[in-house]
C-alpha cells in the first residue's frame, strides 16, 4: 500500500476568517487530524465532521507527528494541526525529523500548508511596527538553554532590531520576562514603546501599546506576543505603533 500525504497545516491564529484556501483545502482532504486539542479546537466544525481526530496536550509535540506519520503509512491522509505559521515555532521541523528518522522522506508525500504567523496577526492589529528589520525570540527556555536566549536577545536590541517576544511569561518562568525587558532597557529608551496583542483574532482578544518602563509583566501569559520597537519606533494616533521604513525625509507635525 502506497503512503497517504502528510500535510503540516497552519491555521493562524485561530479567527476561521483567517484560515487560508490552501490550509482548508489541505483539512478537508485529510481523513486524519492530529494536534494539541486547544488547536484542534480552532479548525472550523465542518471540517472535523468524519474526521478520526488524534488530540494531545502540551509537551506531547513528537507523539502527535508520529501519529501523523503513521496515519500516511497506513494510507490514511493525515493533517498535523498547528496555530500560526507551522514552520514558526511549530512542528513542521519535528515531523521532518520523525520522517528522516525512520527513513520515510521518499516514502510520504510531505507538504508544509502556510498560516499567518502570529507575528503577523499581533502586527496588523498593533498598526505598522514591523515595517523595518525585526528579529523574533522566543523566552521559552524548554528546548533552548536561557544563556543561549539572552545572547539573542542581547545582540538583536544592540543591533536596533525590532524585537518581537514569543512565549513572553509562564506560571514556570515568570521572572525571564522581566530579564529580557531589563536587556532592552540597556539599548531602548524608558519611552520605546512596546506592543502588548493578546488572543489575536479569537474571542477576549486585548490590544495595547505601552512605555518599556511602565509595562505591567503581569498582564503577559502565554496568549500574549510583545513587540518591542526600535530607537525609531513611535505611538501615532494614540493607539498605534509604528516603525518608519524610511520612506519620508521626515514626519509630518
Amino acid at each position: 500500500m502506497s503512503a497517504a500525504p502528510l500535510y503540516v497545516v497552519g491555521l493562524g491564529p485561530g479567527d476561521a476568517a483567517c484560515l487560508t484556501p490552501q490550509a482548508r483545502e489541505a483539512l478537508g482532504r485529510a481523513r486524519c487530524l492530529a494536534g494539541y486539542h486547544l488547536y484542534l479546537e480552532l479548525v472550523p466544525p465542518e471540517l472535523l465532521t468524519g474526521k478520526r481526530l488524534v488530540a494531545t496536550g502540551m509537551r506531547r509535540e513528537e507523539e502527535r507527528c508520529v501519529a501523523a506519520v503513521d496515519a500516511a503509512l497506513s494510507g490514511e491522509s493525515s493533517a498535523l494541526v498547528c496555530s500560526g505559521d507551522p514552520g514558526v515555532y511549530a512542528l513542521a521541523g519535528l515531523a521532518l525529523e520523525v520522517l528522516e528518522a525512520r527513513n520515510l522522506l521518499e516514502c510520504v508525500p510531505f507538504h508544509v500548508v502556510p498560516g499567518i504567523p502570529a507575528v503577523c496577526a499581533a502586527a496588523s492589529l498593533l498598526g505598522a511596527p514591523l515595517t523595518h528589520d525585526f528579529a523574533c525570540v522566543s523566552l521559552s527556555d524548554l528546548l533552548t538553554p536561557w544563556r543561549t536566549i539572552e545572547k539573542r536577545l542581547e545582540a538583536a536590541f544592540a543591533a536596533d532590531f525590532v524585537c518581537v517576544l514569543y512565549n513572553p511569561r509562564s506560571r514556570g518562568r515568570p521572572h525571564l520576562l522581566g530579564e529580557a525587558l531589563s536587556l532592552a532597557g540597556n539599548h531602548r529608551s524608558p519611552d520605546c514603546p512596546v506592543g502588548l496583542v493578546r488572543k489575536a483574532f479569537r474571542p477576549g482578544q486585548e490590544v495595547g501599546v505601552h512605555k518599556l518602563a511602565d509595562l505591567d509583566v503581569e498582564k503577559v501569559d502565554m496568549l500574549s506576543l510583545l513587540v518591542v520597537g526600535n530607537c525609531a519606533s513611535r505611538l501615532v494616533g494614540g493607539r498605534f505603533m509604528l516603525t518608519p521604513r524610511g520612506y519620508r525625509p521626515q514626519r509630518r507635525s
